[in-house]
């Protein structure tokens, strides 16, 4: 992967600019794209490298004019992000950024302490991964796998914390920014019990933050052997689903070859019927601990301004306590009808 050390890390210095927070010097930003990368974020994002600098710049300008107490990094790496995310679209990528911000601060539960070290039990019990193989779009897979999680031993909010980790490590890769990724969900062995934890607030919020909050581009989701209950948990989430987002989802039960039309077999280990070998999680697990540096800066502490109003209530955390009820209930009805 590379972009590594593209600056989203970096803490703000004391020097400012219109009241907010810059760093004295920005490193030059140095384009790592391959030439069919480069015309491929030219055809799909809009993105002409002879105007990048000057997006980018426009965008630096919008923040430290609307948004003065934001607090964020404002190098040319960390804020091509968020326009590649929107397609150079100057306003959506500026609600982008803010929405990301207050996410982070509005939910402390997930970002306060937000480091791999801090979940390094999620990761050794490979709840999370990401495949060793790209896929023939040039796009990671994160392979999530609910049944490797004990609620007993922490609470969801950790395999958030962890997912999220993972995105923030891949979205460093230019490649990642303009190919976008791939989710592979094995709900093999998802009881009652475990479902039960993932209600209408936890889902609102994290569907929130994968839309709305965060700079990736997410090109598909496939969902492997879902058990009946799955219908009460799709419930839930579909109706905070776009429909962009919605008809990425595709349901192949335990039909492997349906998951071989969409991921090639010669990229999956051998659990999903693949030839990659068998599923590694250490690699991945070594490469995110080993990344600690890149997590030392903690946005979380920063409170909420007037200057921090996402538009989306899902970002702002405004829940409609009775829609929650509800879904709550029909949850329940539809899982305890599956035994």
């Amino acid at each position: 992967m590379s972009g590594d050390g593209d600056g989203s890390t970096r803490s703000p210095s004391t020097g400012s600019l219109s009241g907010i927070e810059v760093l004295p010097e920005q490193p030059k930003y140095v384009c790592s794209l391959s030439p069919e990368l480069v015309a491929k974020a030219r055809e799909e994002l809009q993105e002409k490298p002879e105007w990048r600098l000057r997006d980018v710049q426009a965008l630096r300008d919008m923040v430290c004019k609307d948004y003065p107490n934001l607090g964020t990094c404002l190098e040319d790496a960390f804020l091509l992000r968020f326009l590649r995310a929107r397609k150079f679209d100057y306003d959506r990528a500026l609600q982008l950024l803010v929405n990301y911000h207050c996410c982070r601060r509005s939910w402390p539960e997930v970002f306060t302490n937000l480091k791999p070290s801090a979940i390094k039990p999620v990761l050794e019990s490979g709840f999370v991964t990401v495949l060793s193989h790209l896929d023939a779009e040039g796009r990671h897979v994160v392979c999530i796998r609910p049944d490797r999680w004990t609620p007993s031993n922490y609470p969801i909010t950790e395999n958030i914390r962890a997912i999220y980790l993972t995105l923030e490590k891949l979205i460093q890769s230019e490649e990642t920014q303009v190919n976008g990724i791939v989710i592979l969900a094995d709900y093999k062995g998802v009881s009652l019990s475990k479902a039960s934890h993932f209600g209408p607030f936890i889902a609102k919020k994290v569907i929130g933050i994968l839309q709305d909050g965060f700079p990736i581009r997410i090109k598909a989701v496939n969902i492997i052997n879902e058990p009946r209950i799955f219908k009460g948990i799709f419930a839930i989430i579909k109706p905070f689903l776009k429909e962009k987002i919605a008809n990425r989802f595709f349901l192949h039960g335990s039909d492997l070859s349906s998951l071989h039309h969409n991921l090639p077999p010669e990229i999956l280990p051998e659990e999903y019927g693949g030839t990659a070998g068998k599923l590694d999680i250490s690699t991945w697990n070594e490469l995110l601990l080993a990344s600690e540096d890149d997590f030392l800066y903690d946005f979380s502490h920063l409170a909420i301004s007037s200057d921090c109003s996402p538009h989306d209530p899902l970002m702002s955390g405004e829940i409609d306590e009775k829609q929650c009820d509800d879904s709550l209930r029909s949850l329940k009805t539809q899982l305890y009808s599956c035994y």
